[in-house]
């Protein structure tokens, strides 16, 4: 009896360990089950502030898009107003020559003493000057050449507004390009917060799951006990019952011009429609592009009077030429230059030298040709 009852002892100071274990067990679950919850609160919220920011992000882009088309359409405007601007000066350069060709009239006829005053001119505002002392000029004349020097000044106002707008949407596109990349920045953290939470999330979680296993171990083995310890019991019941307390467990060419570029026939954009080499560059292609080093020479394709030397919009430095007839040559995205402007150049003369302004990829020569103010084909021209 004695033996049985050190037996039913035994067994009874186990089932207590077991159970004084067992609270442990619950109250870490609890606490690890606290803590999951608390990072899956913050996930939430990391995946709420993300979306904010991808939708900021979405606005922004749009807005880029929005700009880069207004962009684009101020660049047209651009380039119009300076084909428009071009096409002042050539009238106004035209006037200009049929006056001359007046005044070689009247000196032909004796009229001496008044082409003398007007040879002494230094430009056409000086010309104009001394003209109004020269009554035999047709008042006609003079009319038409202030007219049309009106409206060059005109189109280089509206031209240099334009300029304006465009600075300012670059400077728009800039700011939003700025933000962009700030928000893709946060959105990238974010998403780093949120990947570093799943991680603590799921070591979390396989605690929990690790917990819950030892606690149901734990509470088999105690109801293992407690079961051993009745069998015990009943077997001790008449001389010293024992009682055993019940624990409950929890449980994501025609030939008529000469080549502008000599040498260097590789064309790296053709005439007509392309695809676009860089944001804001036309899908129609108004001339030929010729690929040589920066520094090349480029000349005269025909014998004119250079009617524009200097920046050009999108087409970066250039030169234009007027060869009479309502034909004229472009020379685009040029490095530097050899001819000013109202200068009489011959065919094959040097006007200036190949460069990359503007919009360019690389050094390459633009050249283009308008008949009557219309882009036409420079391979009907060239030999």
């Amino acid at each position: 009896m004695m033996q049985v009852r050190k037996r039913l002892c035994g067994l009874l100071a186990l089932v207590l360990c077991v159970s004084l274990v067992f609270p442990v067990h619950a109250t870490s679950i609890d606490d690890a089950k606290q803590k999951a919850q608390e990072l899956e609160n913050k996930k939430q919220t990391a995946e709420g502030e993300k979306a904010a920011l991808t939708q900021q992000l979405t606005e922004i882009v749009k807005k880029m898009q929005d700009t880069e088309s207004k962009i684009s359409e101020k660049e047209d405007e651009i380039n119009k107003k300076a084909a428009e601007l071009i096409d002042a000066k050539n009238d106004e350069n035209d006037q200009y020559e049929s006056m001359k060709k007046r005044i070689r009239y009247m000196y032909e006829n004796g009229n001496t003493q008044f082409i003398e005053i007007l040879c002494k001119s230094k430009n056409i505002s000086d010309f104009l000057n001394n003209a109004e002392y020269i009554s035999t000029i047709s008042q006609y004349d003079r009319d038409m050449l202030t007219e049309f020097q009106d409206i060059v000044r005109s189109v280089e106002k509206q031209e240099k507004d334009l300029q304006a707008q465009y600075a300012e949407l670059e400077k728009l596109q800039k700011d939003l390009e700025s933000n962009k990349n700030t928000l893709s920045t946060l959105v990238a953290n974010k998403e780093v917060e949120i990947s570093s939470l799943d991680g603590e999330l799921g070591d979390a979680k396989a605690k929990i799951a690790e917990l819950e296993a030892a606690a149901a171990e734990a509470q088999r083995k105690r109801e293992e006990m407690a079961a051993a310890a009745a069998a015990a019991s009943k077997a001790t019941a008449a001389s010293s019952p024992v009682m055993v307390s019940q624990v409950s467990a929890n449980v994501s060419g025609s030939g008529t011009f000469s080549h502008p570029c000599p040498g260097y026939t590789c064309v790296s954009s053709d005439y007509g429609y392309r695809v676009q080499p860089l944001p804001g560059a036309t899908a129609r292609h108004d001339g030929v592009d010729f690929a040589a080093p920066t520094g090349t020479p480029v000349y005269a394709a025909e014998a004119g009077t250079v009617t524009h030397v200097g920046w050009f919009g999108t087409g970066g430095q250039a030169v234009i030429i007027n060869h009479g007839n309502g034909m004229v040559t472009w020379y685009l995205h040029l490095s530097a230059f050899s001819v000013s402007q109202g200068q009489r150049v011959s065919r094959g003369e040097n006007v200036g030298y190949v460069g990359t302004t503007g919009n360019s990829t690389g050094p390459h020569l633009h050249f283009q040709v308008n008949v009557n103010g219309t882009p036409v084909s420079p391979w009907n021209f060239i030999k």
